[in-house]
């Protein structure tokens, strides 16, 4: 038992450390899914020559990101693959009954793992304690700005991978009104094409575009969760709603300063 035990372990600290690297190089620019791909690969020795790898080992923050993802994930491998080698040898030298609680033990941690591996909800949570933390304690912050402009009060600007499934695939830039919920468009990368700066709002933003977004950190990561359909549509309305909060508290804010200033 104590080897399911560390086998399901290990695999939890696997999975967190690959969420904790996807977030840190969400953070440097990169979109989510190029973040999540890059580092599950470097986590398992997946090396991949791709366009995206050579952003990683061209920036400063992400080279050393993903270097250090690769030395843990050699350590991660050895643990998973000695614990399953203990675990199997302690089965097969147990009676039926007890091999049969190690099975069922083991099939039901596994099957929280994947829960939790899949659940967006929890992913969601999950990433906004693991963006504080990286921030409140990190030094991700790189005066690189052709790939990342890291700015105050949670800004930045980020790239956003469009998928076929996503909620502002196939729609224009009017039509998805990114701005009334704090986004902006600053440019469109298409595959074999070229590069749209300052797109206006008649541009069609297509399956396949990176999208080059301003915005807070958290706002961006919602949209490139966000998929078309109802639920799309009232998280578009409920960011909408959140935005115009946010402007007035600061107007507010504004206007207690202009205040303060003006008191004698």
């Amino acid at each position: 038992m104590v080897a399911i035990a560390s086998l399901l372990t290990v695999l939890t600290i696997s999975l967190l450390v690959t969420r904790v690297a996807t977030m840190a190089l969400m953070l440097t620019g990169m979109s989510r899914e190029a973040a999540r791909f890059q580092a599950r690969s470097a986590f398992t020795g997946c090396g991949y020559t791709t366009t995206e790898a050579e952003d990683i080992v061209a920036h400063p923050v992400r080279r050393r990101i993903v270097m250090l993802l690769m030395l843990m994930g050699n350590l991660g491998v050895g643990a998973v693959v000695a614990t399953i080698m203990v675990s199997f040898m302690q089965t097969a030298q147990s009676d039926p009954g007890t091999r049969l609680l190690y099975l069922v033990t083991l099939v039901v941690g596994l099957a929280l793992l994947w829960l939790a591996a899949t659940s967006q909800y929890i992913e969601r949570r999950l990433n906004i304690f693991i963006a504080w933390f990286l921030k409140r304690w990190g030094n991700l912050q790189v005066r690189d700005f052709v790939a990342v402009l890291q700015l105050q009060g949670g800004f930045a600007v980020s790239e956003l991978l469009v998928e076929p499934t996503d909620w502002i695939a196939d729609k224009t830039l009017i039509e998805l009104r990114l701005p009334t919920e704090g986004v902006l468009v600053l440019g469109v990368q298409r595959p074999g094409r070229p590069y749209v700066g300052a797109p206006t709002g008649d541009t069609t933003i297509e399956a396949g575009d990176t999208l080059i977004l301003y915005g807070r950190v958290e706002r961006i990561q919602e949209l490139d969760e966000r998929r078309r359909g109802r639920r799309g549509d009232a998280a578009h309305k409920e960011a909408v709603e959140e935005h115009e909060q946010e402007k007035e508290e600061q107007e507010e804010q504004l206007d207690d300063e202009k205040q303060s200033a003006e008191s004698p």
